[in-house]
């Protein structure tokens, strides 16, 4: 069934805010629709969220990212497709470290998120481990608070891949890809703003190999394809704010209170978990 309008703008609000914030989108959208779920009248005719507008909302942060960094990514690619000819490159050009660095953690991200694949699709439906992952969110961004004022610009082939590992992780809805990896590359002494950078960077080859997987399969039957592509609009133009004032947060090194948010959601989440009968 076509998602109305109004429906597909809400979960672009939800997904542009949750996609970047280090707050879990997919956790959000997992507690929505456990939400609609139990009243079905509350929401729209309680149309749970489909392939076709996951794929859609997907596309529209993806392209907030890329327009945001863009000179990283082409950088990125430019040297580092010249370091194929010129392996010097990938040492002496922050574009090519920057490649290096990429695909070390895409390798470690895909196989744990394939790995976990099916535990997130049974998590989804389960508050008491979406509220567990919302903690677990809330854990790693709120160790911010202690990590060490770093000076570096790339991290280590291990450093990455610890990086990648994180981001694989967060494929189980409630633990956010955001928070596991700023978290993440802030204790391994990221610069602030290469840490936000790098964030987003190594986190595009396994988003964007997501979607063109889930492309043929996302379209079934009426989705209501033009409320979609307006939804898609508007998580791109809400994940672009939500981008700024999370470069901001990052450079002033407050990332920390986000957890503040979390914790009560987390504990409000496994609450109702275990009240449900």
């Amino acid at each position: 069934m076509a998602i109305p309008l109004p429906e597909a703008v809400f979960l672009g609000v939800v997904q542009g805010i949750a996609e970047f914030l280090p707050i879990s989108s997919d956790g959000h959208l997992a507690l929505l629709q456990m939400l609609v779920g139990g009243e079905a009248d509350a929401w729209a005719g309680g149309q749970p969220q489909t392939p076709a507008a996951t794929f859609f909302l997907r596309i529209g942060t993806i392209s907030a990212a890329i327009l945001i960094l863009r000179k990283r990514v082409m950088s990125s690619l430019t040297e580092g497709l010249r370091g194929v000819v010129r392996p010097s490159l990938l040492k002496d050009t922050q574009g090519g470290r920057d490649a290096v660095t990429v695909a070390l953690a895409t390798i470690p991200t895909v196989v744990v998120g394939l790995a976990l694949k099916g535990a997130s699709e049974g998590w989804s439906s389960s508050p008491t481990l979406v509220g567990a992952c919302f903690l677990g969110s809330a854990l790693a961004i709120g160790s911010t608070h202690w990590a060490p004022k770093g000076d570096k610009d790339t991290p280590s082939s291990l450093g990455a891949i610890l990086v990648g590992v994180a981001q694989g992780a967060a494929v189980l809805p409630g633990l956010s890809r955001t928070g596991m990896a700023l978290a993440t590359l802030l204790w391994l002494g990221m610069r602030s703003e290469r840490a936000f950078e790098l964030a987003f960077l190594m986190s595009l080859p396994a988003l964007c190999g997501a979607e063109l997987v889930a492309a043929p399969h996302a379209f079934h039957g009426d989705d209501g394809i033009p409320a979609l592509i307006v939804g898609a609009c508007v998580a791109f133009v809400v994940g672009l704010g939500a981008l700024q004032l999370l470069r901001g947060i990052v450079a002033r090194r407050v990332v920390a209170p986000f957890a503040v948010y979390l914790v009560p959601l987390g504990l409000a989440t496994l609450a109702w978990g275990y009240a449900r009968p």
